[in-house]
């Protein structure tokens, strides 16, 4: 199946930061991204979540990522928010409540096809014990 889907990443650079760190912790879990430094703050922008898929994956955390998925999904999309200094060590570690001082990676998928709940299965799949299921099993 193919999925048509807009990611926009942003990362706050704080005056205290160095942009490039900044940059590459957005770089960590979406290697894809085509990264550009704005005003205090660098933007990435990619039409795959593959490697963050596999991260979810090896993490295990499948049932934590479709929460925050289906918790702010609607017929566009979903977003959700992610720690920086996670990020900086390549691990997705999900941003809730109030957001850390340095700012977090907001992050905005917007879903053209073919629809938000099969974007979501595929990226972060239902579990059962914690393995994922497929459905046609």
């Amino acid at each position: 199946m193919i999925y048509q889907l807009d990611v926009r990443v942003v990362a706050p650079v704080r005056d205290t930061e160095v942009t490039d760190r900044v940059a590459d912790a957005v770089r960590n879990l979406f290697p894809n991204a085509d990264i550009e430094q704005e005003p205090g703050q660098i933007v990435g922008e990619t039409h795959s979540l593959e490697a963050f898929a596999e991260r979810l994956h090896e993490q295990e955390i499948l049932d934590t990522a479709r929460r925050q998925f289906f918790g702010s999904a609607d017929e566009d999309g979903f977003a959700f928010a992610l720690k920086k200094q996670a990020a900086f060590e390549g691990v997705i570690n999900f941003a809730v409540g109030n957001p850390d001082e340095l700012g977090d990676v907001e992050v905005q998928v917007t879903v053209h096809d073919p629809d938000v709940e099969t974007v979501i299965d595929h990226v972060a799949p239902p579990t059962e014990d914690g393995k994922p299921v497929q459905p046609d099993e």
